[in-house]
């Protein structure tokens, strides 16, 4: 006899499955979660599982793992927050920062991504022109045109704000 597709199995064992790994792990969000990726892999070797004398508890095996892994993520999440705090929040961006981003995105992407580099990543003309793939010409170009194209953004967005 030979093995049944992935299709036929998975239709025919993904409820008893998924009460299995809801019933271990308790939260049903996370016991579908779980028993996608483990259907994934399952799917990803079927030639192999799908020999297998009972395909299904290779299906639970790889589930159970999976949720012990994510309860381990979790309990050490947990562990760390409980010894060092949780993380600072991350304060505002400031009116100057909201105004640029605002008038960085009214230019081209290309020039955008040069300005960006050259400016907020401190990054050189060589480093850029290899970092995007493009002649130091070009990316010498494009900055000279986001410039332009920024200036005029820039002073309608600052005076935009001071008369809100």
């Amino acid at each position: 006899m030979s093995p049944p597709s992935f299709d036929e199995f998975y239709l025919s064992s993904r409820q008893r499955v998924l009460r299995y790994v809801y019933a271990v792990n308790g939260d049903l969000q996370d016991a579908q979660d779980v028993l996608q990726e483990a259907y994934a892999r399952a799917w990803q070797h079927w030639g192999r599982i799908g020999d297998y004398g009972d395909p299904e508890a290779w299906v639970r095996t790889v589930a159970y793992r999976i949720a012990v892994s994510r309860w381990r993520r979790t309990k050490s999440a947990l562990t760390a927050h409980r010894r060092h705090g949780a993380e600072p929040a991350a304060p505002a961006p400031d009116e100057n920062t909201v105004a640029l981003v605002t008038a960085l995105r009214g230019i081209p992407e290309d020039q955008r991504r040069a300005i960006v580099l050259h400016h907020l990543a401190g990054r050189s003309v060589a480093e850029i022109a290899a970092e995007t793939g493009v002649a130091e010409g070009t990316v010498k170009a494009r900055l000279s045109r986001g410039r332009q194209a920024l200036a005029p953004l820039l002073r309608t967005e600052t005076t935009g704000r001071r008369h809100a």
